[in-house]
């Protein structure tokens, strides 16, 4: 497998304080076919470091030529307690920090997802629950464990209901790290990101499901665009500093677009648009050299 189909790889690298505990193992593609990842699950010590941790250096993809997707059931939202791991907040990772939101109720995102496979497969994850790869589950940095969220491909509107379980992805511009399965239903997978719009599901109402989400391009018969937003100002005349100084970088295309938020107008500096995820990623990079606060990503 490409190393570029692993952009969300850091939610291995979550440091121990935190209990990031993701999965893996060589277990035949078929086994998902006959539930579940404890055959033949790899030993799991939990109290070794993240590189010592996992049998594989790399992540990989298994044979799954014969597996119909189709068939796995989602998981299907329930009220349940919070895990008794996994849910510090605020907690740090590569000196950043996070907080973990109270519910997964009313979070609505749109950002880039990526998706992890066999190094981590049968491993714990971040709540002390395994990782089955062929279950529709998710690692997100923010949601409480275990909760529920739709997962909504913006290129193509095909979504999925998944567990969050898990803690991750800690690099920049990534909102949610998906299951094999999850990726593969949704159409992210083989490639190694996607654009998602990611949907909190109410835990004290499972059966409600959130606003169905369409595809950007069947709204406006274009592809989903990808920007860089560098700030936001409710003063136009710094918004055009801001965008003066970004076009002498040579970043490529600058705009400052405006929009009400909260019944003030909002002037959006932004970069793009952008090709895909590892632009964004170098977008930033230059951003943070330059000194610049960390930029988010605008979807369109």
């Amino acid at each position: 497998m490409r190393l570029r189909l692993r952009v969300g790889l850091p939610t291995a690298l979550l440091a121990l304080t935190v209990l990031t505990l993701t999965a893996c193992s060589s277990n035949p593609a078929r086994r998902a076919e006959r539930g579940g990842a404890s055959h033949g699950a790899p030993r799991d010590n939990t109290s070794l470091s993240q590189a010592q941790r996992y049998h594989q250096r790399n992540d990989s993809t298994p044979d799954i030529a014969d597996i119909d997707f189709s068939k796995i059931p989602e998981p299907v939202p329930e009220a349940l307690p919070r895990s008794r791991y996994g849910n510090k907040s605020p907690y740090s990772v590569n000196g950043r920090s996070y907080r973990v939101l109270s519910s997964a109720a009313g979070y609505d995102e749109r950002g880039i997802a990526s998706w992890y496979g066999t190094k981590f497969n049968g491993y714990k994850t971040s709540n002390f629950e395994t990782y089955d790869m062929y279950k529709f589950s998710a690692a997100s940095p923010v949601l409480p464990l275990p909760s529920f969220a739709r997962v909504t491909n913006l290129a193509n509107g095909k979504s999925v209901v998944v567990r969050v379980n898990d803690r991750g992805p800690f690099v920049p511009n990534r909102i949610i790290d998906l299951s094999l399965a999850a990726a593969v239903r949704i159409g992210i997978y083989p490639k190694g990101s996607g654009l998602v719009e990611v949907q909190g599901i109410d835990p004290a109402h499972p059966h409600a499901e959130p606003a169905p989400v369409t595809a950007v391009t069947a709204r406006n018969g274009k592809a989903p665009q990808l920007y860089v937003q560098v700030g936001a100002f409710a003063d136009a005349g710094n918004a055009d500093r801001l965008a003066a100084r970004l076009r002498g970088q040579g970043l490529g295309t600058v705009r400052v677009v405006s929009a009400k938020v909260g019944g003030r107008t909002l002037n959006r500096v932004q970069i793009g648009p952008l090709s895909d995820a590892d632009a964004v990623d170098r977008t930033t990079a230059k951003l943070d050299t330059l000194g610049l606060p960390h930029a988010s990503v605008a979807i369109q």
